[in-house]
């Protein structure tokens, strides 16, 4: 579907392996790259090797993270000017109303619960590919990382 770089920021082996499996199967070969903690995550943004690192076209961030929570990965996303604009996609499996808020108000462009059922998370990957690597504009990357 696209040669685009996805980055997944999740710390769950199974969810990871599921994620990738369901991009396989909806034929989205966009470049994968995973960060499986909350460090790792800011590290690709603003560690030494930032301004190397491509800008992802969308960033796909749980929430319940080591090290670093999902929800602070945000805020600092969105506090910072080289990657204020940079698509984020809450990927998790809370429910939390509170969540749900906290996500939007830190500047989420989406919050998609993860179906428990394989097809319905499959299903769901299809159309968040669809959307955020073919039918999105993303940011000119002066906008966003080097």
């Amino acid at each position: 579907m696209s040669n685009k770089i996805i980055l997944l920021i999740e710390d769950n082996p199974d969810d990871e392996a599921l994620t990738l499996r369901a991009l396989k199967k909806n034929d989205i070969q966009s470049e994968v790259r995973v960060a499986r903690d909350g460090q790792e995550a800011l590290d690709y943004f603003f560690g030494d090797k930032w301004s190397t690192n491509p800008c992802p076209a969308v960033v796909l961030l749980d929430l319940m993270l080591p090290k670093v929570n999902g929800l602070e990965i945000l805020r600092r996303i969105r506090a910072d000017e080289r990657t204020s604009l940079q698509p984020v996609v809450i990927l998790t499996s809370s429910k939390e109303e509170q969540d749900i808020i906290k996500g939007y108000q830190l500047g989420a462009n989406s919050y998609i619960r993860k179906p428990v059922d394989f097809t319905q998370f499959t299903e769901a990957v299809r159309q968040l590919g669809l959307y955020w690597l073919v039918m999105n504009e993303t940011p000119p990357s002066s906008q966003g990382m080097a």
